[in-house]
């Protein structure tokens, strides 16, 4: 993961669904198969980029399925493309796979549960600019606040490369089943540290943190992670916290690094309705260093992920 993009040029690409399956209350899991040029500009999606989905041919679900909060805006048209991170990439032969974490909470939403294996999707990416996690790094903490999650997952993929790194996630939610996650492990898996699947599998361990204490940690994420660091012998030159999720997360995230000073990089959320800095409505507040002004930067093309330090809040 070079500082600038080394992607492939982003483009407009036909996918293919392999899969869409439901791993919780209102959480799915959608795989889609690129071909050709298609695979090999997604077999270098970077952590933290994005692909923008055209769903507005997806059909309606069976009104039964329909839940009663969205009924009433079940049949809105959708008019523009929907942002979505990556959660894990795959390359085989001449066909790359990419796997992405959506939750139903819009029309747009609500429209992919009805994809299914063999269905067409117009995508463009990849576009934005991801993590980066530098050579003199030994530890990153990886801290997902709700549906932060899917860029951390690709992210700890992508580190399993670096032997010399040691990664540890932490994953925060308002309750139990609002962890966006396929599941637990069991008991003597979770007192071992490897409370989610999602991580264990790359042999990474995982610390989860529920808001009303119905799972892990009682309380906040960022109250998580500060118990740790008490805990922990840090060499902070050699640590670095990479986030998603909630913006008052990551601003405490960002005051959390500072004191520690440790370098902190966050995945920021915005509205971003074209994704290649066209209608310039994904604006993020940036301060310039050494120098008390700001400035705006777009989300969709100088982030989604931006040095914490530098974010207003």
């Amino acid at each position: 993961m070079s500082e600038e993009n080394t992607s492939s040029k982003r483009g407009v690409f036909e996918a293919a669904v392999a899969s869409n399956r439901q791993i919780g209350p209102g959480f799915y899991r959608l795989k889609l198969e690129f071909f050709d040029e298609g695979a090999k500009a997604f077999a270098h999606f970077e952590p933290g980029q994005f692909a923008e989905l055209d769903l507005s041919t997806v059909a309606l679900p069976a009104p039964e399925v329909i839940p009663d909060d969205l009924r009433d805006v079940a049949g809105r048209n959708i008019l523009l493309r929907r942002p979505f991170s990556v959660c894990e990439v795959t390359s085989e032969r001449d066909e790359t796979f990419a796997e992405l974490l959506y939750c139903v909470i819009g029309p747009a939403t609500l429209r992919m549960i009805t994809l299914s294996a063999g269905d067409a999707i117009s995508v463009i990416g990849p576009l934005g600019h991801g993590f980066h996690v530098p050579d003199e790094k030994k530890k990153v903490l990886l801290v997902g606040g709700g549906m932060g999650t899917p860029p951390l997952q690709h992210l700890a993929q992508v580190l399993t490369s670096r032997s010399d790194v040691e990664v540890i996630a932490f994953a925060g939610a308002k309750t139990a089943k609002a962890l966006p996650y396929d599941g637990r492990l069991d008991a003597i898996s979770q007192q071992l540290g490897f409370s989610l699947p999602e991580f264990a599998r790359y042999g990474i361990e995982s610390l989860v943190a529920t808001d009303d204490g119905s799972a892990g940690y009682h309380g906040l994420v960022t109250d998580c992670l500060l118990q740790w660091f008490e805990q922990s012998d840090l060499v902070t030159a050699e640590t670095i916290i990479c986030a998603c999720g909630p913006e008052t997360m990551l601003a405490r995230l960002a005051e959390i690094a500072i004191e520690k000073n440790i370098d902190c990089q966050v995945s920021m959320e915005r509205r971003m309705a074209c994704g290649i800095n066209l209608c310039q409505g994904c604006a993020v507040e940036c301060r310039i260093p050494g120098s008390s002004e700001t400035l705006y930067k777009m989300c969709c093309q100088d982030g989604p992920v931006f040095n914490g330090r530098d974010v207003v809040f």
